[in-house]
């Protein structure tokens, strides 16, 4: 059974999602702990934060998937599977058709393999998801001229201090989110922009591209106090900006607006004492909004691509069964060929060219029925013939 555990956006604001994420971990554990949970696939973006299981001894009915959390979704088999297609085709994301979430899929496929607990099963479904999103978007204009969350926060900027034209930002944090605010922001006639990263030469290295200056994460304070727009996407475990850190920095704050778009939050909600306009990834549905009205119509062939997609997934799982009976079928002649040509051996002569032709003999034989025999099963299968599949796998299975 594949089991899908989640949070997302659409049901809970970042302060909440920060809190269920914690709680989400703890039930995975205890799921982990009963039922020996092998096969996992975790992904955490900005605004989500996802578990996929394949084990087939978990009960929907065991209590602890009985969870008061409503927050925490919950879906089981086909559900989980077209959730995950869905998520990989842009369908599910805030800003709909962006491209980011293909490539933190694919991060966490990786990295589940890497660590040994993404099997077969999860390997294949987590292969065609990440081919789904490609089709989806090469076929659809979910994607076209689309926007990311770092582009939707420049958006939101621009919508509170009007033109960014001769402003000075800060962008602290360079990795994949930083990134594409930098990206949204080189198209702005910016006064000056500054990159801080934790690794000096990730900043200069994206700092370089933007005609920018990195600045050394230790120098922040230095910087803060001049700037008229800050955007964080750090995956910090802990605030970076807090109103300690502003008084400290010194420096007039009242028409200073900042952008916290990290899950956790890098900017402590106390700067706003001190007159910052602040904002975080809650207060970037209005755009999502728009963005989605505008894509409303690509929905429909994209969702045809998903059931096409989940049913050519669907055979090759059937496939997949009726290939492990065929290996235990090849198996099972092979040693049966074996203990009959030593057999036949035995009653010849002892010249190696004998041996050969008879070696060679029986090999052929099973080949060639062993091709008819597999070609049949793999008939059943695609014609959903359970009756004869669970026959066959009667027939020759010795442990039944």
């Amino acid at each position: 059974m594949i089991l899908n555990l989640r949070v997302d956006y659409k049901i809970a604001n970042i302060d909440a999602m920060e809190n269920i994420s914690r709680e989400m971990d703890q039930l995975f554990l205890e799921l982990q702990k009963k039922y020996s949970i092998v096969e996992y696939v975790e992904i955490s973006t900005c605004n989500r934060k996802e578990y996929y299981i394949h084990n087939d001894d978990i009960s929907p009915k065991d209590s602890l998937l009985s969870h008061e959390n409503k927050s925490i979704i919950i879906d089981y088999g086909d559900s989980a599977i077209k959730h995950l297609f869905r998520m990989t085709s842009g369908l599910e994301s805030m800003i709909v058709g962006e491209d980011q979430i293909l490539g933190q899929v694919s991060d966490a496929k990786q990295k589940a393999f890497k660590e040994r607990h993404c099997g077969n099963i999860l390997d294949s479904i987590f292969t065609k998801a990440i081919h789904v999103g490609r089709v989806v978007r090469n076929k659809t204009n979910i994607n076209k001229g689309s926007v990311s969350i770092g582009s939707a926060a420049v958006d939101l900027a621009q919508k509170h201090l009007g033109s960014l034209e001769n402003k000075s930002v800060l962008v602290i944090g360079a990795g994949k989110m930083g990134k594409l605010v930098a990206k949204a922001l080189a198209e702005k006639n910016l006064n000056a922009i500054f990159v801080a990263n934790r690794t000096y030469y990730v900043a200069v290295k994206l700092a370089d591209d933007l005609g920018g200056q990195a600045i050394l994460f230790d120098e922040l304070s230095d910087y803060v106090s001049t700037a008229d727009l800050i955007i964080s996407a750090t995956g910090a475990p802990h605030y970076i900006l807090t109103k300690e850190r502003l008084i400290e920095s010194g420096g007039d704050y009242k028409d200073l607006l900042m952008i916290d778009i990290a899950n956790p939050r890098d900017i402590c909600e106390n700067v706003c004492e001190l007159g910052v306009k602040l904002f975080n990834i809650d207060d970037l549905r209005d755009i999502a909004d728009e963005n989605t009205a505008r894509r409303k119509k690509e929905f429909a062939e994209a969702e045809n691509i998903i059931d096409d997609e989940f049913i050519l997934l669907k055979e090759s799982f059937k496939l997949i069964g009726v290939n492990d009976i065929i290996a235990n079928l090849r198996v099972s002649m092979e040693e049966i060929r074996k203990r009959e040509t030593e057999k036949a051996i035995t009653k010849l002569s002892n010249v190696d060219e004998n041996i050969d032709i008879v070696d060679s003999l029986t090999n052929s034989i099973v080949n060639k029925i062993f091709f008819d025999i597999s070609k049949k099963i793999k008939q059943a299968a695609h014609e959903n013939d359970e009756q004869l599949i669970n026959a066959i796998e009667f027939m020759f299975d010795e442990n039944k």
